[in-house]
């Protein structure tokens, strides 16, 4: 997999959450990477938890029209929204990337829905 850039990353990262994909999964979460999801509360999850609920999704395509904005990047560190348009609802994501020696990695996870 490519991660030479914050786009080839949050590119990858939409893969794998809307595609199922899980190629380059470990290699892409950084190793302090954290998850949270607001609802009607706010859970956090780990690195390994999110590793291990995103393989158990290999080959699930989510049914959704899906966009990615990078709202500010400089040349170590990005931060970027996904938005995932389903039928009923929307899933927003705004995601922190940074530059690892030259592999961009995902180190947080931010969701709503609406």
């Amino acid at each position: 997999i490519n991660l030479s850039s914050a786009t080839d990353a949050l590119d990858h990262y939409v893969d794998i959450l809307t595609e199922g994909q899980s190629i380059g999964l470990e290699q892409l979460l950084a190793s302090d990477f954290t998850q949270k999801s607001q609802g009607a509360s706010i859970k956090t999850n780990n690195r390994s938890e999110v590793i291990d609920f995103l393989k158990k999704q290999k080959g699930e395509k989510l049914n959704c029209k899906t966009s990615t904005e990078i709202i500010e990047a400089s040349t170590n560190y990005a931060i970027a929204k996904v938005t995932m348009q389903f039928e009923g609802f929307t899933k927003s994501d705004l995601v922190t990337l940074i530059n690892e020696s030259g592999v961009w990695k995902v180190t947080a996870s931010v969701t709503s829905y609406q």
